[in-house]
């Protein structure tokens, strides 16, 4: 793993909200804005742009936990900017703070955090799962 990055640094990602980023389940749709479970997605995205250049090429990272506290909707077409910041770095686990807006209103706030692992370690976990 890279030492690349310390506290406070940033990654921004930009995302317009689509028709398959809105609430909808096998009922129906809920409502015609972004929902939660996209913007997680995207928030994983931008918190990985971290891990994609502190990662060597025989490792990978994987999700440890994802917070959101939706504050706002955002309307279909809207854009969408994530800015991620690192708050800590301890040993292969990077965990960033990050928040989402449109325009200067924001739309959701929270945490997320990567460890960085050997790919055989996660194929050894994924592995040990099978049924």
């Amino acid at each position: 793993m890279k030492n690349l990055f310390k506290v406070g640094d940033k990654k921004t990602f930009a995302k317009i909200v689509g028709e398959t980023d809105t609430a909808n389940f096998d009922s129906g749709e809920v409502h015609p804005v972004y929902a939660t479970f996209a913007l997680g997605r995207d928030v994983e995205w931008c918190c990985r742009l971290f891990v994609l250049e502190m990662k060597e090429d025989d490792e990978e990272g994987i999700g440890t936990f994802l917070s959101i506290e939706h504050q706002s909707p955002a309307l279909i077409n809207s854009q969408v900017i994530f800015t991620a910041r690192v708050e800590s770095i301890s040993k292969n686990e990077i965990i960033c703070s990050y928040e989402a807006k449109v325009g200067e209103r924001l739309i959701a706030v929270g945490r997320q955090g990567q460890k960085i692992l050997k790919k055989v370690k996660i194929n050894q976990i994924f592995n040990s799962l099978s049924v």
